[in-house]
């Protein structure tokens, strides 16, 4: 089991994460690239006090890109979508 305060890296504000939490109370999330659905569970359970009932995971591969003669490559990353339960909200979205 790894360390929860690693599995959750930042929270994701986008038009269609807005979209999201109004209409199906799904907040979007950046995570660990090696955490799985039950980790990501259990710390936004954790650090948020909410419950949680569904977790849907996307891989992105990291852009590669060039600075004149230079090329490097953005670093991967993983996205969570966390669908929570009825009544339930992160109080850290609805000030934005």
């Amino acid at each position: 089991m790894k360390d929860l305060s690693k599995v959750v890296r930042r929270p994701l504000v986008t038009e269609k994460g807005a979209d999201l939490r109004e209409k199906y109370n799904q907040y979007l999330f950046e995570v660990d690239t090696s955490a799985n659905k039950h980790e990501i569970r259990r710390a936004i359970e954790h650090f948020f006090g909410v419950k949680v009932l569904a977790v849907r995971t996307q891989h992105y591969r990291g852009k590669v890109k060039r600075l004149g003669r230079f090329e490097g490559k953005r670093a991967d990353w993983k996205k969570a979508i966390v669908t929570l339960a009825e009544g339930d909200s992160i109080d850290l979205f609805e000030s934005v």
